[in-house]
């Protein structure tokens, strides 16, 4: 398939390429297997079971050459017997040994992705809202499913598995150096050949493994783009674009497997290969030492015919272990990948928006105040530029303005989800920057347009608010709201299930739990992002007086479109282009007949249109 043009995601073509380390990094291995050691003593036994496994399977293969060459070449029938069930409880045991050794390697894989993923969790909880901003979700989904994976495929069936493999290569080759040195220097001349064909693969399996993570993060980011603006897709009628978009992605990906499933078809045949090229060279080479006596590698005929039975043996634990490895090299340069991205989101230190000698204040006032405040969120872009107003304890900010004007961020970096680019925000009187976020989200309530629900019931989201809440509290809580009766009116009352993002409830009942949860969390300051424009006009009549009793005592501040909710505000600001260009109360700014005059009749005459 063709790689000539990059892919197309559902609105644009991208092909964004993340930083990647060596494909087998000692690092990266070293700081998987520390995630092991809090069960050290389980790693321990593993690495225990392992070596054992790994003499077992060259031992069985010893035991039958002896056999052959002395009860079965004598025609001793006794030590025939007592061969075989020395073999058979051998083999009895290596079946144990290697339940036991599968069970432990499932059990360590199984705590190293637990581990990973409770801390990808918690750093992503972490992480500044700059992160989200131009991080994909699907990628932070790939960290967690696909990488995660990957790695515990790594540890279960890479890491332990090689350990087996490499310990079986040793002690056959300590074996067959034992019985003949000669023919063993025939062993490690095939070697070198298989070196350069594995490192010849490495880079080019290692590329086409990296290219098959990067272009499945792309696959599964359109895959969340394209379900969370399903309405979009099916408004515009866009569900056959999109289709073909999609389809361009996975063939993308179809592409890159084909490639890497290419390499491993040439590789493995040829690791194959040499396995059996050295079984017909020692059948020459063996068949002539027994039968004509070659001068070098010592022994009589009849210990050179014992000592090709044992070469014959040791062989397929030799160059077997070459074989799987050769296999699992694959899934070994997966876990690598997925390794890399999950610690370089790891290693991504979250922005530090508290000063050192930051502190937990005590109740705030209230007052929020803005001085010469410069914000930008991508260098030399400023979004707000030279913004300076105070906010007194208890007042009302109204934020009038077009979309893009800075409303939004203005009531972000009074979030501290950001910090400014230059200025200063004080919040009575302290910079933003000496109060713990932590303290400060506490004593913040946030209602936004797009407001988000989690999976559990009407009681489970409002008491996000405040978690140490009682049931009476909730209550009370929607009851001061004056939309309990509503809540009651549900299926199950307050127990209703909201369903995944809250699907179940109409738009206006879902803002009507977060507004809930504002007041139930009882802040000093409140943001109201657009909370109300999307409110149909009879239920913002029933809030409307509600949240006269909500703003009551707190330093508000309002953003919306419609005017209607800012009529009452002790400051209206208006701004343009990241600048306030107009403020004073609503009467005052209607008097001065400006931008937000002009918007005013703009409303008056779309609601009676």
């Amino acid at each position: 398939m063709s790689q000539a043009n990059p892919p197309r995601t559902l609105t644009h073509i991208v092909r964004d390429r993340e930083d990647h380390k060596r494909p087998l990094d000692m690092g990266l291995i070293r700081r998987v297997m520390e995630l092991m050691r809090p069960h050290r003593r389980s790693r321990n036994l593993l690495l225990i079971v392992c070596l054992i496994r790994s003499i077992q399977l060259p031992v069985l293969g010893w035991v039958i050459a002896v056999a052959i060459n002395g009860p079965i070449t004598n025609g001793d029938a006794e030590g025939i017997w007592r061969v075989a069930i020395g073999f058979g409880l051998l083999a009895a045991f290596t079946s144990i040994t290697m339940h036991v050794r599968m069970h432990l390697g499932l059990e360590m894989g199984e705590v190293v992705v637990y581990e990973l993923r409770n801390r990808i969790f918690e750093h992503l909880q972490r992480m500044p809202m700059r992160f989200y901003n131009k991080t994909k979700l699907g990628r932070i989904i790939s960290r967690m499913t696909s990488d995660a994976e990957a790695i515990r495929a790594g540890v279960q069936d890479v890491l332990f598995v090689s350990i087996v493999q490499g310990g079986q290569m040793f002690w056959a080759a300590l074996i067959m150096l034992y019985y003949d040195w000669v023919l063993f220097l025939v062993v490690l001349t095939i070697a070198p050949v298989l070196l350069l064909i594995s490192n010849y693969f490495r880079h080019r399996l290692s590329q086409a493994w990296r290219n098959i993570q990067e272009s499945f993060s792309r696959v599964t980011a359109t895959l969340a783009e394209s379900v969370t603006g399903i309405r979009v897709t099916q408004g515009f009628v866009r569900e056959d674009v999109n289709a073909e978009m999609f389809r361009d992605l996975v063939a993308d990906h179809a592409g890159y497997n084909m490639r890497a499933d290419r390499l491993v078809g040439v590789f493995l045949p040829l690791i194959e290969l040499n396995n059996q090229l050295f079984i017909a060279v020692l059948l020459v080479l063996g068949g002539f030492k027994v039968l004509v006596g070659l001068p070098f590698g010592g022994g009589t005929p009849d210990e050179q015919f014992a000592a090709m039975w044992v070469f014959f043996f040791m062989v397929p634990n030799f160059f077997g272990p070459i074989t799987m490895i050769g296999r699992q090299y694959n899934m070994a340069l997966t876990a690598m990948a997925g390794a890399e991205r999950v610690f370089a989101l790891l290693d991504s230190e979250p922005e530090e928006l508290d000063d050192k000698d930051a502190i937990d204040p005590p109740e705030l006032r209230g007052r929020v105040e803005f001085k010469d405040l410069q914000f930008e969120y991508l260098k030399d872009t400023p979004v707000l530029k030279g913004i300076n107003f105070t906010a007194e304890p208890g007042q009302t900010v109204a934020l009038v303005g077009h979309t893009g004007s800075g409303k939004s961020t203005i009531t972000s970096l009074i979030a501290k989800f950001y910090l400014p680019t230059a200025g200063d925000l004080l919040i009575d009187g302290l910079d933003i920057r000496k109060i713990r976020g932590a303290s400060l989200t506490q004593q913040i309530g946030i209602v936004l347009q797009q407001n988000f629900l989690f999976s559990g019931t009407v009681m489970d989201n409002i008491r996000t608010g405040r978690s140490d809440a009682s049931d009476e509290d909730v209550v009370d809580a929607a009851r001061r709201l004056d939309c309990l009766d509503l809540f009651e009116s549900m299926p199950q009352g307050l127990m209703t299930e909201v369903g995944e993002r809250g699907g179940n409830l109409s738009l206006g009942q879902r803002q009507l739990v977060c507004f809930t949860r504002a007041m139930l969390a009882d802040p000093r300051i409140l943001i109201l992002d657009e909370a109300t424009s999307s409110v149909d006009t009879m239920t913002e009549a029933r809030i409307q007086k509600a949240l006269a009793v909500l703003l009551q005592g707190r330093t508000s501040f309002v953003v919306a479109h419609r005017l209607s909710t800012v009529r009452h505000a002790d400051m209206v600001l208006v701004l343009d282009q990241g600048e306030i260009i107009e403020r004073g109360t609503h009467n005052e700014l209607l008097t001065h007949g400006g931008t937000y005059a002009n918007l005013y009749r703009q409303f008056i005459h779309a609601s009676e249109a």
